[in-house]
């Protein structure tokens, strides 16, 4: 009988012991991801699309400047992946030896546009020349690639001295079209991506900067800790599915 007993009661651990491991296998894996703020509605749907591919992996997404997730990684910020609007941030980790130099990736080239809202009776392609404008938003460019993209295009217009006083900073590219959205500015210069999302699409109009006035924004990204769920993502972004994705969002693909 206490055999039985002894034998029952080790039975009932190993089973414990399976369960705890299943358990284990089944809870989502978390992937922490900085992103740049033209991302945001682009990968909000990306998040989706690769959840139903990838059911036990969670991505938590924060959105903001590229040069500020810079500065927050390399004090040590606990990202695993940094999805970034200038593919130099991630070339600097990697020869700082935050991160290895084989983990840096491109996955697009992003777009600028000048954008005002719905409501406004100005011209987008003219927006920026009107003597009626009083506040021209776009992204700070000391820590923005938008922003600094925003300044190049002005200078190469040569209206930079004519709007510079009118200029009002966003804190990411974001945040410089909310700016517009609110009323805080009358006109602003955005990244496509955001223009374009479906969230907006209906609240302005816009016109697109062309290539030529400011530097090639190539977007890149850096594995930051080498895991299973970093890995898959990154290759998912860069596959067939995430391309379609990043186009439909307005942006330009490396390659093409």
């Amino acid at each position: 009988m206490l055999f039985k007993l002894r034998l029952l009661a080790a039975g009932a651990a190993l089973a414990g012991l399976l369960c705890a491991a299943c358990s284990r296998r089944t809870e989502a894996e978390k992937l922490s991801i900085a992103a740049a703020a033209d991302l945001q509605f682009a990968l909000d749907d990306a998040s989706r699309e690769f959840r139903r591919s990838h059911p036990h992996t969670d991505l938590q997404i924060a959105y903001g400047s590229s040069g500020n997730f810079y500065a927050q990684i390399r004090n040590q910020a606990p990202f695993d992946l940094f999805l970034s609007a200038d593919v130099q941030y991630p070339r600097l980790l990697a020869q700082e030896g935050v991160a290895k130099s084989d983990a840096v990736f491109l996955y697009a080239v992003g777009r600028l546009a000048v954008w005002v809202p719905s409501s406004s009776t100005l011209d987008p392609a003219t927006a920026l020349r009107d003597p009626s404008v009083q506040h021209v938003a776009i992204a700070n460019p000391q820590h923005a690639p938008y922003g600094r993209a925003a300044e190049a295009a002005l200078r190469k217009m040569g209206i930079y001295d004519s709007v510079e006083k009118k200029l009002v900073f966003g804190e990411n590219i974001s945040q410089t079209l909310q700016f517009v959205q609110s009323g805080a500015a009358d006109v602003g210069l955005v990244a496509v991506s955001l223009a374009i999302a479906p969230p907006v699409r209906g609240q302005g109009r816009y016109w697109e900067v062309p290539l030529d006035m400011y530097p090639k924004l190539d977007q890149g990204g850096v594995i930051l800790k080498n895991s299973a769920a970093a890995r898959e993502f990154r290759a998912w972004l860069l596959a067939p599915a995430g391309r379609r994705l990043l186009k439909r969002y307005g942006f330009y693909l490396p390659g093409e």
